[in-house]
């Protein structure tokens, strides 16, 4: 390979070495890292930092100098045998034979995987880069493989007269061996090396051997476990240096664990999946992803050192075996050996200066020979090497030609995953660029390239390193997809379904499920469209000469096949020549989601690509475990007896419990036959809880949206997935317990919202039972392991309200008891409490049902019968669900909740009493002793709400509504006492005073001044109860006779009530026929009063006050009288519509026969204030008030009659009427009030 004119130019491999003043580590200790220098070398400075990030070379000694006419021809005695001062380097190269890996730089990515695709730029052997830097500088050709991983290059030596000559042996690489020919070289022919280069390699060794200090240097040193791997070949035949892989092939069955590195590198811990599963356990015994066979390989990162060197801007992953030595002036030299008769040319010179600035060794200890016969030793400072004598060059152009091949690299293997072929052949001055991926996926196996295999796994293992670390936040997320999505590309899905099983659960892994909607929107744009996130557009490569044509049209159209090329290799020492047009690090833009339903179907997506990898394993009969004849085979059926059943749900539910409790145990019924702790079983278990994650937000998000067919569909198939999960889990985690409790919680808020939103349910029928293939094919991966029935009871569309409620209740209950089993209960109060809220929410809803139900029976039964039986039933179920309800808000202590319960369990005993009031006669009716229990008990219920709310403070609305409950209830049974008075079974004085108790009670709870919606209500409620006891006290005022303080107490009572109820009604603007007859009834009172009083001028009195009440009715009538103007003036607006909603509170009939009592009683408060006026004239003549309200009270008393006697008066006229008399009536009495005071 190579150049005879450059073979005594290149020195030694090029190694890793800390910096002088550093010790290196023992084999196998990672190195602390270095501190960088800069170096100012041949006058201009160049900015060059080494860190060794391992090492594994002994302590650093002094070399042996050797004495003058040393014979170097002559082998030492230890010459070839394995010595830890030298390393590698002491039994491989002979000097220098031993050539670089087929896939070092691969080696060395695995062990230094945070570097890759993030920090570094390059990751190669030393050899190669300084084989890339002095291109401009060597006739040499150049053959170089290149693959991109995020923004780093891997860059290996592509032999190809090793590649060729193993294609000839044994059929591989036979695509790139015609390709090779057709396009570049078309008589390819072995090249051998000369006499000369196997002499120097030779003279080299011997003098490394010598150059060991110490006494026991020509005595074998014991050798470590990685020298033994080398290779005695290696003394006579170069061509059997490297050894070239077939085309790279994994097991099916792998563990994705490569970190079998007897180095002692960075411990690496790659898991093939993120989350609960590891690698496969050791018993398992399944085959390494890289064995010793594919080490040897090179994907074995066996060299000495690992450096990370930034050169200018250029970060570099270097690997080197070159031995450094102590000894000179400073703490590290390295050792040359030179043939005196040779000058030291540029090649020569940029390879010592390059291996000691990768290493950071600041001299150089040069031996020169004549023949093989040491002459000198000569001591030169690195700074100074590219000064010397014949090899002068300039640092500055070392630098530009870094930066510029890489630019070029960067610009052009653009396509993550791709191999591609940098190469200059020999004496050539164009440098070319091929895509061997391309040409390798025109032949019939896409599969041929060997380089597909290693760089699939490094791209997994990047990514899987990136998705470990805990503190990457989101913006890393694209470059992870982008490496899994390129990594799936390259790989057979029949030969590798582990690694593409665990890639597609990674990608779901990425789509954060449980985001907040406002972080949807990600700053980077829609990139939906392209699974790269990486630019592979090759029409973006400039044309300018300014920054380097990659035009072909001037070349042979044989270069076509050419992804790039460099003209002239002159063009390299340009500085910023080739200028990359990509960003050093790559804009992976992760795909913007839209909505919650688009990141779900991305997930799943996944998802089920990584089942039907799984399955796709298994699914060979050979697979299978044989069936063990102790256990029962599970076959795929329902038990058909609990369907019709109506207790079916409560058995389900109970045998679902049971299996959750036996989970805890260990219990594994899978029906594929997966070996429970493969990687097929860890995998299928991490990717079917994912797929129910993803179903369950799915199912949340259709919620939101009122989509409750939708939802349910969703959460049945998030339980089908989670039953499976149980069918295959040997040890539930509590986790997994707490989002089997979610998903029941949340199947319980759509059954709910189901049975609340009948009246769509057809629309709901049609989502529920709607399925899209993807969802099918998921059913289909569960299918293969359970019959995912275990949840049918939770999830069924039933189209009968109650069963759904009992369902959604069901739901909440199992989600509750799940929360028993590991303590979940402590561990996740804030679950607990909303799981109790909704236990307590749908025993309401059930318990009202009930209610309702009985209610709606009451109102169909017959007056006279009993209550049934059914009813009965109806109120112990309802009872039951109220009381379990306040239980479960008592127990989160929920006051305002279990005081709406404690409310609508008092309507329920309320109910319960109009049941009974029911039964018997109506003529004969009585309040009945039961009406008074139930009654008594709903009372009960309301005042333990109040307690239970402590002050209105804590919930306004609550408060007022248990309150105004409270009243109704009084009231009511009040009401009903005084209507069907219970004569039967107690006094009349008895009766009454329980009344005015229920009465007071009432107003008690009735709020009459405060401002609210219900403020109306109440004032009417107030009013009437004033109405109620100033018509009671009025009754007993009649009919009792005896004892004169209770009469007076009564009158007084009455009298009192009576002012208040008129206020209050005067108050409201649609009770005007309470207000009057409230009015009519105080003058009733005034007229029994009336009855009792013996002079003239004590009935004139009272006749003047009952006037007066009249008068004040006025109010009333004119709020009729509007009304009745606004009804019969409508229809002249237009529509006649209208007219019968005008005033829909006025009752018609009651104004008329209010209206004619009204009439009697003014006509008869005239004639006797007339009479007695008339008789008091004629004992007094001389009282002109009396006189003037005489003939006011004539004149009024006329018209009425006038007016009463005109039948054919509408009912507006006759109330104009009376709105006219009363007002004359009003002025003539502020007109003899006035003339009093005068």
């Amino acid at each position: 390979m190579g150049d005879p004119k450059e073979a005594g130019a290149e020195g030694p491999p090029a190694g890793a070495a800390a910096r002088g003043g550093l010790s290196l580590l023992s084999q196998g200790e990672p190195e602390e890292p270095a501190q960088g220098s800069a170096l100012f070398l041949g006058g201009n400075e160049v900015k060059s930092r080494a860190v060794v990030k391992y090492s594994s070379a002994p302590p650093r000694t002094a070399f042996a100098r050797l004495e003058e006419k040393t014979d170097l021809k002559l082998p030492p005695a230890n010459w070839l045998r394995e010595s830890a001062k030298l390393g590698p380097a002491g039994t491989t190269i002979l000097g220098n034979s031993k050539k670089s890996k087929p896939f070092s730089s691969f080696g060395m990515a695995y062990d230094f995987i945070d570097s890759v695709g993030n920090d570094v730029d390059v990751v190669s052997d030393s050899e190669n880069i300084k084989k890339l830097l002095k291109i401009p500088y060597s006739k040499s050709h150049v053959s170089m493989a290149v693959h991109r991983i995020g923004r780093t290059l891997l860059l290996d030596e592509l032999d190809i007269q090793e590649l060729f000559m193993r294609s000839s042996q044994t059929g591989d690489w036979t695509w790139l061996k015609e390709f090779y020919q057709r396009l570049i070289d078309q008589k390819w022919q072995r090249k051998k090396k000369s006499k000369e280069h196997w002499y120097q390699k030779a003279i080299l060794s011997k003098f490394l051997y010598y150059s060991i200090n110490g006494d026991g240097a020509a005595q074998p040193v014991p050798s470590t476990a990685e020298q033994q791997e080398s290779s005695s070949s290696d003394q006579t035949n170069d061509s059997q240096g490297a050894s070239w892989p077939a085309p790279f092939e994994m097991p099916s069955s792998v563990s994705e664990d490569p970190s079998a590195s007897s180095q002692g590198s960075e411990p690496l811990e790659p898991s093939y999946i993120v989350g609960h599963v590891a690698s496969a356990p050791k018993e398992q015994n399944l085959t390494t992803l890289f064995n010793d066979g594919e080490h040897s390989q090179g994907l074995k990162n066996d060299f000495v050192r690992n450096i990370l060197w930034t050169f200018e801007d250029i970060h570099m992953l270097v690997g080197s075996n070159m031995p450094i030595f102590g000894g000179g002036r400073y703490p590290a030299v390295s050792l040359r050996l030179r043939d005196n008769n040779k000058p030291i040319n540029v090649l020569t010179g940029i390879d010592y200066w390059l291996d000691n600035l990768i290493c950071n060794v600041p001299e150089l200890v040069m031996c020169f020979h004549v023949n093989g016969i040491v002459q000198k030793y000569e001591m030169i400072k690195t700074e100074e090497i590219p000064n010397l004598e014949n090899s002068n060059f300039s640092t500055k152009v070392i630098k530009d030609i870094a930066q510029n091949i890489l630019s070029f690299l960067k610009s052009n293997c653009t396509k993550e995953g791709h191999t591609y072929w940098l190469f200059k052949a020999s004496g050539s001055d164009i440098v070319k660029l091929y895509d061997l991926t391309t040409v390798c996926e025109e032949t019939e196996d896409k599969y041929q390239n060997p380089f597909t295999m290693p760089v699939a796994i490094l791209l997994y293992k990047v990514a899987c390193n990136m998705m470990m670390k805990k503190n990457q936040n989101k913006k890393h997320y694209g470059t992870i997809r982008t490496l899994l999505l390129n990594c799936l590309k390259l790989l057979d899905k029949s030969r590798h379904p582990q690694i593409i099983a665990s890639a597609n659960y990674m990608l779901s892994e990425l789509f954060q499920l449980d985001e907040p909607k406002k972080e949807e929107n990600s700053e980077s744009p829609l990139n939906e469209n392209s699974d790269e996130s990486y630019s592979e557009e090759e029409e973006e490569m400039p044309d300018s000469d300014e920054n380097g044509s990659y035009s072909t049209s001037s070349d042979p159209p044989d270069d076509s096949k050419a992804v790039a090329i460099i003209k002239s290799v002159g063009e390299l020492s340009v500085p910023e020549k080739y200028k990359s047009i990509h960003q050093i690090r790559p804009s992976c833009a992760f795909p913007v989601c839209h909505d919650t339903e688009e990141r779900c179907r991305l997930v799943l997506s996944y998802v089920l690509e990584g089942l039907k990898s799984v399955d796709s394993s298994i699914k060979k009969e050979s697979d299978l475990p044989a069936a063990d004849p102790s256990t029962p085979i599970p076959l795929k059926y329902e038990d058909e007896s609990t369907r019709g059943d109506p207790e079916g749900p409560e058995k389900q539910m109970a045998l679902f419990l049971d299996k959750m409790g036996s989970l805890q145990k260990g219990n594994y019924s899978s029906q594929s036959g997966m070996i429970p702790g493969s990687w097929q079983h860890k995998m299928k278990l991490q990717l079917i809880l994912k797929s129910s994650k993803a179903y369950y937000v799915l199912s949340d998000a259709a919620m939101s949206l009122q989509k409750y067919g939708r939802a349910l569909r969703y959460i049945k198939l998030a339980l089908q997935s989670h039953d499976t999960y149980c069918c295959l889990c040997t040890n539930m985690l509590s986790e997994v317990l707490l989002f089997l409790s979610q998903y029941l919680t949340l199947c319980g808020d759509i059954q709910l919202m189901l049975a609340q939103n009948a009246n769509n349910r057809a629309a709901h029928l049609e989502e529920f039972h709607y399925q899209t293939k993807e969802d099918q094919e998921i059913l289909h991966s569960l299918h293969r392991e359970s019959s995912c029935q275990g949840f049918a009871w939770a999830t069924d569309l039933s189209t009968d309200l109650e069963s759904q409620l009992s369902v959604s209740c069901k739901c909440y209950e199992a989600a509750n008891e799940i929360l028993q089993f590991s303590d979940l209960k402590s561990q996740n109060p804030e679950h607990h409490v909303q799981v109790l809220k909704r236990m307590g929410n749908i025993r309401n809803e059930i318990g009202v049902f009930y209610m309702n139900q009985a209610a709606a029976l009451q109102s169909e039964r017959v007056v006279s019968k009993s209550v049934s039986a059914a009813e009965q039933q109806l109120w112990k179920k309802s009872f039951s669900c109220f009381e379990k309800g306040i239980h479960n808000f008592e127990s989160i202590e929920d006051a305002t909740n279990a005081a709406l319960l404690l409310c609508n369990t008092g309507r329920l005993m309320r109910i319960c009493a109009q049941a009974h009031c029911g039964a018997g006669d109506e003529f004969k009716r009585e309040f009945s002793p039961e009406e008074g229990l139930y009654y008594n008990k709903a009372i009960d219920y309301y005042l333990k709400a109040l307690r239970s709310l402590g002050t209105r403070d804590i919930h306004p609305a609550v408060w007022d509504s248990v309150n105004w409950e409270l009243s109704t209830t009084y009231f009511t049974m009040a009401t009903l006492q005084q209507d069907y008075a219970p004569l039967s079974r107690k006094a009349q004085e008895q009766i009454e005073k329980e009344v005015s108790e229920a009465m007071m009670k009432s107003l008690k709870y009735c709020d009459v001044d405060s401002v609210s919606a219900r403020q109306p209500l109440c004032q009417y409620r107030a009013a009437t109860i004033h109405h109620r006891l100033a018509s009671m006290y009025h009754s007993c005022l009649r009919n009792q006779v005896g004892d004169e303080h209770l009469r007076k107490q009564h009158r007084v009572l009455a009298d009192l009530h009576y002012t208040k109820a008129t206020k209050l009604f005067q108050l409201l603007k649609d009770a005007p026929c309470e207000l009057l007859r409230v009015q009519l009834e105080r003058v009733a009172f005034a007229e029994f009063q009336m009855t009792s009083q013996n002079s003239n001028v004590g009935k004139l009195k009272t006749l003047s006050g009952a006037l007066d009440i009249m008068v004040r009715t006025e109010h009333a009538f004119q709020l009729i009288q509007k009304e009745l103007v606004e009804e019969f003036g409508q229809p002249k607006s237009g529509d006649a519509a209208p007219a019968a909603d005008a005033s829909p509170s006025l009752n018609r009939e009651e104004v008329m026969k209010l209206l004619s009592i009204f009439e009697s009683r003014l006509s008869f408060l005239l004639l006797q204030s007339i009479k007695l006026l008339s008789s008091t004239k004629k004992k007094t003549s001389n009282n002109i008030e009396e006189d003037a309200v005489l003939k006011t009270n004539k004149h009024i008393y006329s018209q009425l009659l006038r007016a009463t006697a005109n039948k054919t008066a509408t009912l507006l006229e006759r109330i104009n009427v009376i709105v006219h008399l009363l007002g004359q009536l009003a002025t003539a009495g502020s007109a003899a009030s006035s003339s009093a005071i005068q």
